[in-house]
């Protein structure tokens, strides 16, 4: 008996070590592939580069918005693929007229890097100041959050409310409460909330928010669950809406109406 329980803890504990070491490579799964624009449909849109804190260029595109003082949508995508894979997104908010900054994490789409939770902030932060370089205003600027880059635009919408320059409005789409939690949920044998170095802490920040917010969430998603949605929304200030999606799952919420919802939440902020 001794001897299974020594077996048993040594390949438990092995097991925690691989998590722990390899986390990151469980949280992000980029595409290396650098996107076609045009094979994306989004040719119209060009590609820039986003000049980070700590030197980094990064791939993005951009199209400023139809009409003169029009507003810009800053997408900020999830751990998987790349930009192109979001194509269809800024697609619908082009041709209702807003501008677009579509970003691309560092480690992905060709960019140099690897992922992490403070390398993206400081992409988000440089997203923000191509805008402002862009002339855009905070108040022109609504940021969309897909999965993991939700806690992005919570975090970059909290610092413009903590500046005083807030923007005009926030999406979030499969939003999380903390990566932490979304873990535990998933690895719920091992203590994960221990474990995980990059948190995404939006719980703590959504309050920071004062500005319009939209939450966007697949019932039957099983990547990260209804419920955390559910609990960042209720932490959250109004005004708020939500859409609760009853046979949406996680990547398939623009099957559902979800695309025009938004598109209707842009244009009444």
């Amino acid at each position: 008996m001794a001897g299974w329980l020594v077996t048993g803890l040594v390949v438990y504990g092995g097991l925690l070590a691989g998590l722990y070491v390899f986390q990151r490579q469980l949280l992000y799964h980029p595409s290396a592939t650098v996107p076609d624009r045009a094979r994306a449909g989004v040719a119209d849109m060009r590609a820039v580069a986003l000049r980070t804190e700590d030197g980094l260029d990064l791939l993005a595109w951009y199209k400023p918005p139809a009409a003169p003082g029009g507003r810009l949508v800053i997408l900020f995508h999830g751990n998987a693929g790349n930009i192109g894979h979001r194509a269809h997104k800024a697609r619908r908010f082009l041709d209702a007229g807003f501008g677009v900054l579509l970003v691309s994490w560092r480690g992905f789409a060709g960019n140099a890097g690897a992922p992490s939770e403070e390398g993206l902030m400081r992409d988000a932060r440089a997203a923000m100041a191509f805008a402002r370089a862009e002339g855009f205003t905070p108040g022109r600027i609504a940021f969309y959050g897909e999965s993991l880059g939700s806690g992005l635009a919570v975090a970059m919408a909290a610092e413009a409310a903590d500046a005083g320059t807030p923007v005009a409005g926030v999406v979030l789409e499969a939003p999380y409460t903390t990566i932490p939690a979304v873990a535990q949920h998933h690895y719920f044998y091992v203590p994960a909330t221990l474990l995980v170095h990059d948190k995404f802490d939006s719980l703590s920040r959504i309050a920071r928010i004062k500005t319009p917010l939209l939450v966007v969430h697949g019932v039957r998603d099983r990547t990260v669950p209804v419920r955390f949605g559910e609990m960042l929304f209720a932490a959250a200030r109004e005004p708020k809406q939500a859409l609760w999606l009853s046979e949406a799952a996680h990547n398939n919420v623009y099957e559902f109406g979800a695309g025009e919802r938004v598109v209707a939440f842009l244009k009444g902020m």
